[in-house]
């Protein structure tokens, strides 16, 4: 069954779509399944997680703190926020850069969340029934069925609570993915040729526009990257994003110094064209 479907694709376009498929799931709900037979079919790359922590952690920091980040529920006291902030800028860029050309299934912990504002990216959301889920658990996991089930349930809330503090949104909230498929019906080779027949479509408009809103991604998220990394900006918190070459900053810096820092970090950005700096009133 088909819970929910939310065509969002233009009509404008005549360029061949550069089309990126990210696939959100709770544990052991078939999504790395439905990923590599979505990309076998379409002849995408497939991208996981553990790939972007790798990608991002060449960048010299802890591969298994940015899995942390990706993975442990924030706690009362919010002790690890401003990590959590610097480890997210990585893996947002470490993923705009890996999928920037298109043609990719990206199944993992917020690809649709980390890619917000890159044109061309369909969002899709797998269900299963608890028991197909415990059934996996208990086969991978070497587990119970309660000791599988109780993984489930708690790794489900960690990114429940995830989301919710990150993105202010609710992880299982429809209105955040363009479609639902739920495997209670559906086996995953008919969920993959529904998302192959979407994938095959044009962009969600025309090409060049694609193109354009992904490369500002790639762009603006690099930039944050850097700021995250820079020594003088490191322990610094922005919102960056970026139009042709041209980033805006927003902070709520107010030392002249600290701005300099951050304009410096920018600008040194290739392909930066500017850099405009905003203080937060």
């Amino acid at each position: 069954m088909l819970a929910r479907f939310v065509h969002r694709c233009g009509q404008r376009g005549t360029g061949t779509a550069m089309t990126v498929i990210t696939i959100s799931r709770g544990s052991f709900s078939g999504g790395e399944m439905l990923a590599e037979c979505l990309a076998a079919k379409l002849g995408y790359r497939c991208v996981d997680r553990d790939a972007m922590v790798e990608r991002a952690a060449a960048s010299g920091v802890s591969a298994q703190e940015l899995l942390d980040a990706l993975l442990t529920a924030p706690n009362l006291l919010e002790r690890m926020r401003h990590t959590r902030y610097k480890y997210l800028a990585l893996l947002q860029a470490a993923l705009a850069e890996e999928v920037q050309s298109g043609n990719a299934v990206y199944h993992g912990n917020a690809g649709h969340l980390l890619l917000q504002g890159g044109g061309p990216v369909l969002c899709a959301r797998v269900i299963a029934p608890m028991e197909f889920r415990i059934a996996m658990a208990m086969g991978s996991l070497q587990r119970s069925r309660d000791e599988a089930k109780a993984y489930i349930e708690r790794v489900d809330e960690e990114r429940r609570q995830w989301t919710r503090y990150l993105y202010g949104v609710e992880w299982d909230d429809i209105s955040i993915y363009d479609v639902i498929l739920n495997l209670e019906q559906l086996g995953i080779e008919q969920a993959c040729e529904i998302l192959a027949g979407m994938g095959k479509r044009r962009c969600f408009e025309d090409a060049l526009t694609c193109q354009a809103q992904m490369e500002n991604l790639v762009l603006a998220s690099r930039v944050k990257a850097r700021l995250a990394l820079d020594q003088a900006t490191a322990q610094m918190e922005f919102e960056v994003a970026a139009a042709d070459g041209r980033i805006t900053i927003q902070t709520n810096l107010s030392s002249p110094a600290e701005m300099a820092d951050a304009r410096r970090v920018a600008e040194s950005t290739p392909g930066v064209a500017g850099v405009d700096l905003r203080t937060a009133a």
